[in-house]
């Protein structure tokens, strides 16, 4: 299977880019990080070496729902995977992120070793 070339994380919480970021890092992946959707949704709009993005689900302005829909839309790049990351581990959320166009979903804390088969799986 091929390494994907860049990640794109979309979390309005810097602690969570950090640690997201240092975490790919060390298993070979590059990352592109953005605090809120729509400034996600401008980097895919300029950036064709995007492959995969995560995407946090409860953010202002625009949540991840809505995020995922307008990735989706895009004749662009709406075939790029989106793999929610979310906090909300109720039951029934996973259905919700993947009803919304979601590829994958990861509760947080992130099981790292399974966000890496995620991507991987859809590389």
């Amino acid at each position: 299977m091929k390494k994907v070339k860049l990640v794109l994380i979309i979390d309005d919480d810097n602690r969570n880019i950090f640690a997201l970021r240092l975490a790919l890092k060390s298993r070979g992946y590059q990352s592109l990080s953005c605090n809120s959707a729509k400034e996600g949704i401008a980097l895919l709009d300029t950036n064709r070496d995007i492959e995969i993005v995560l995407m946090d689900m409860m953010m202002p302005d625009m949540d991840g729902y809505e995020a995922i829909q307008v990735i989706k839309s895009s004749q662009i790049y709406g075939d790029i995977p989106v793999i929610a990351v979310t906090a909300q581990a109720m039951q029934g959320d996973r259905e919700k992120c993947i009803e919304a166009g979601a590829r994958e979903y990861v509760p947080k804390p992130i099981n790292l070793d399974r966000l890496i088969s995620i991507i991987e799986q859809n590389s």
